[in-house]
């Protein structure tokens, strides 16, 4: 059999190597020469305040070393002088004797030196004490104002974030000057800043197109379960089952814009205006009270003008769950509301006390969580989605108000809202 002619080829040799980069593909680190040059806030401070020091010690010896010098020239002068042959006293403090006798006179010398220079060491003692306390006030002083130009740039960080904490997350400190602890504080605080402001500008948009999403369907849903219940030719049968779903797809609407509210009401309000809390609590009882006449409840109270700056749709929102809350958590017969408001020092006050069902004390806390009730489960019940003090708490804390809860003796709430003026 005739062999088949062989196709094998030599191995071909392989491709060559790419050129190598003539740039480093890795991320350039900057690598201080001497990092322990770096001006930090520790290296400052031991120079300054080392240098402050130096500055204070020279001041001092020279000082002292101008003090000691007439010190000495006073403590050297003899107290005594020759006149006619006679010696004659320079000093009231000095006695010599009339006979010049060399004993008796190098005595009263030698004491006369003696008390001089006792007087002369009293007197720079009393200079250098006085000479020190001035130096203590200059030098608190200067080191008071060398300290604050050093904190500088702490005091504006701290005002950037409390103003970043009135929700005004677009500010940036940008602190400039040397590169020390202090800068980059400063940096890390700026990207984390940074941060936060993209992660709420999301959930910004997040809000709007949730509330988008959810309106429309359940807007769809209560036109379509109205125009069926208006039409005359249903079945009883029909029309119970579509009032049963518009009650339920009511229910839905409530808690949509229940958690759209309270997701837009954790912030702090930036844009405040006078508002009366008499004229809210007043609107909140007019809108309550159509409800309040159906389950046989009392609405009283005296509403005192209390102005405070806020938004008045959200503080009408706290006045009007309360009262909303108030009403139908109430006792079937002669029950009552009570809400009052009164300007007092720096502040207005809100008041809602109600009858009810006695409430546990270690139970009010819970009342402020949401989708929580007094004895309810989350589901079942024909009052509310569990939203109403969740939301009231976070439009108190939004206007840097409180709102603290207490039982009433026989049964009852009594909410209190304070808000600053």
């Amino acid at each position: 059999m005739p062999s088949l002619p062989s196709f094998s080829k030599a191995a071909a040799p392989p491709p060559p190597l790419p050129p190598k980069p003539t740039w480093d593909p890795r991320p350039a680190v900057s690598i201080r020469p001497f990092p322990w040059l770096r001006p930090t806030i520790r290296i400052r401070l031991t120079l300054l305040y080392g240098g402050m020091f130096l500055m204070a010690g020279i001041v001092l010896l020279t000082i002292i070393y101008m003090l000691a010098a007439d010190a000495l020239h006073d403590g050297s002068t003899l107290p005594l002088k020759i006149l006619g042959g006679k010696f004659q006293s320079t000093s009231d403090q000095c006695d010599l004797p009339t006979k010049t006798s060399g004993p008796l006179l190098q005595a009263a010398v030698d004491q006369c030196l003696q008390h001089q220079r006792a007087l002369a060491l009293n007197d720079l003692l009393n200079r250098s004490l006085l000479a020190l306390l001035g130096l203590t006030v200059v030098a608190f002083a200067f080191g008071y104002a060398m300290a604050g130009r050093v904190l500088a740039p702490l005091g504006r960080i701290t005002r950037t974030a409390q103003r970043v904490a009135g929700s005004d997350l677009h500010r940036r400190i940008e602190l400039g000057g040397p590169d020390d602890e202090l800068k980059e504080l400063a940096d890390t605080f700026d990207e984390m800043l940074d941060r936060l402001d993209r992660a709420f500008e999301s959930q910004r948009r997040f809000v709007s197109n949730a509330s988008h999403e959810l309106r429309t369907p359940l807007a769809i849903n209560r036109t379509l379960l109205e125009v069926q219940l208006a039409d005359p030719d249903a079945s009883p049968e029909l029309a119970q089952l579509g009032k049963t779903l518009l009650a339920t797809n009511e229910r839905s609407e409530q808690l949509v814009e229940g958690l759209l509210l309270l997701a837009r009401s954790e912030n702090k309000v930036v844009d405040k205006k006078p508002v009366d809390l008499a004229e809210v609590a007043s609107q909140a009882v007019e809108q309550t009270r159509e409800e309040a006449g159906g389950k046989g409840v009392e609405l009283r109270g005296v509403r005192q003008q209390a102005f405070v700056q806020g938004n008045g749709v959200l503080l009408e929102r706290i006045a009007l769950n309360l009262v909303q809350n108030a009403v139908r958590y109430n006792v079937p017969e002669d029950g009552w509301v009570e809400v009052t408001t009164e300007p007092q020092t720096g502040c207005a006050v809100l008041v809602v006390a109600n009858t009810g069902p006695v409430v546990p004390a270690y139970e009010v806390e819970n009342l402020f969580e949401p989708f929580r009730r007094l004895r309810t489960e989350r589901t079942g019940s024909d009052k509310g989605v569990g939203l109403g003090l969740s939301i009231v708490r976070s439009v108190v804390r939004a206007h840097d108000g409180t709102i603290t809860a207490a039982p009433r003796e026989g049964g009852g709430l009594v909410m209190r809202v304070v808000l600053p003026l």
